[in-house]
């Protein structure tokens, strides 16, 4: 779709408010989770951060994104059901970063906010057929199109919520998410969405620089709660309401990384025997930390995955020069990431000097000693 100047300056806005506040709000934040003792204490295997860290940051990002969506975008039915279930979760979020609510309290919480969405008219009424020799594409779901929707919103909601593992990697991996579904609302003709979509990009992108490593503050669940949601409604609203197969492969593509990511935690722990909710140190993050990687080059990796799917889900909505110039800056990005962890990993392989171990430096200092004896002698 031709982007008029009127909307290109809107979506520009848009971003830049929602920028502006989340990145002048999140030192304020900082102070109020430090105050009400919203703080993430070191104490698990799975934790890789060694020293106290704020939490709640998420409130930031939600002031950045409220605001700007209420100066920039016309507020209709839909979306007035997906900012009441924002504040369900953004209050859900608060409270667990403070006192550490049940999962089934918050579980329950979740499906609370994702049914007042589906009641204000976000639904997913058509799914393709995954039955190849069947005569018909399309399943119609109806009366099933509330708790399949409902399960894809608290599904996202939590998947978002599992990834915020590594200094950066959510709020970084919800950026690319959400600016991937920007440029297909733009392509398809949905403004409404695309400037939703640019508010949340906005909002992220003036928290990360208090959340890249080393973190100066978390997002909390606050915040990766409120990421999944927003980022799970808008791929309904924007993605799943046409007939055709890019409707269902898009936003599959465009949150693959959680997404995945959540089905995997939730099959390896199921078969262990434990509950689906229970925390292990088994997600992509932690797999690419034990393989010896640091935090910022195992957050590369999964910024470069996510940003190649991401195009990936641009370029089946597109064709022509488009479609080559996007795969172009997708080789681009895989060589980039290749080159910067490649470049750690041998630097970190090749030291500038031979470490001493510890028995051989005690026998060095003890025969130093004996040596300066001998001669007092």
């Amino acid at each position: 779709m031709p982007i008029s100047s009127e909307l290109a300056v809107h979506l520009l806005l848009t971003i830049a408010v929602a920028f502006i506040i989340s990145f002048s709000a999140t030192p304020i934040v900082k102070s109020f989770a430090q105050k009400v003792g919203a703080m993430d204490v070191p104490g698990e295997a799975r934790r890789v951060h060694d020293h106290p860290i704020p939490r709640m940051g998420g409130l930031a990002i939600f002031l950045g994104f409220l605001l700007s969506v209420l100066l920039f975008v016309d507020i209709d039915r839909q979306l007035q059901g997906v900012l009441l279930g924002c504040v369900i979760i953004v209050a859900t979020g608060a409270v667990d970063d403070v006192v550490s609510l049940n999962a089934w309290v918050k579980l329950v919480l979740q499906i609370l906010a994702a049914l007042i969405a589906v009641l204000h008219g976000i639904r997913i009424d058509v799914l393709i057929n995954p039955i190849i020799w069947s005569s018909s594409e399309y399943w119609i779901l109806g009366g099933l199109s509330i708790p399949f929707t409902i399960l894809w919103i608290v599904g996202i909601t939590n998947s978002v919520n599992l990834i915020d593992g590594l200094d950066g990697l959510a709020v970084g991996v919800s950026t690319i998410s959400s600016v991937t579904m920007l440029v297909i609302a733009l392509l398809v003709a949905d403004a409404p969405v695309a400037l939703v979509l640019a508010a949340l990009a906005g909002a992220c992108i003036g928290f990360m620089p208090y959340n890249l490593n080393p973190a100066k503050i978390f997002m909390g669940d606050t915040g990766a709660l409120l990421l999944g949601y927003v980022l799970a409604t808008m791929s309904v609203m924007g993605l799943f309401k046409f007939y055709a197969v890019v409707s269902f492969a898009v936003p599959l593509l465009a949150l693959a990384v959680p997404l995945f990511d959540t089905i995997f935690a939730f099959c390896r722990r199921m078969l262990k025997g434990q509950s689906p909710f229970h925390p292990d140190r088994g997600h992509f993050h932690h797999r690419l930390i034990d393989m010896g990687l640091s935090q910022k080059q195992a957050v590369a990796i999964l910024y470069s995955i996510s940003a190649i799917l991401g195009l990936a889900a641009v370029v089946i909505t597109t064709s022509g020069e488009i479609k080559a110039l996007i795969l172009i800056l997708g080789f681009c990005i895989c060589a980039v990431v290749w080159a910067f962890v490649y470049g750690k990993l041998h630097k970190n392989k090749t030291p500038d000097a031979p470490a001493v171990s510890k028995p051989e430096a005690k026998a060095d200092i003890s025969a130093e000693s004996e040596e300066i004896k001998h001669e007092a002698d």
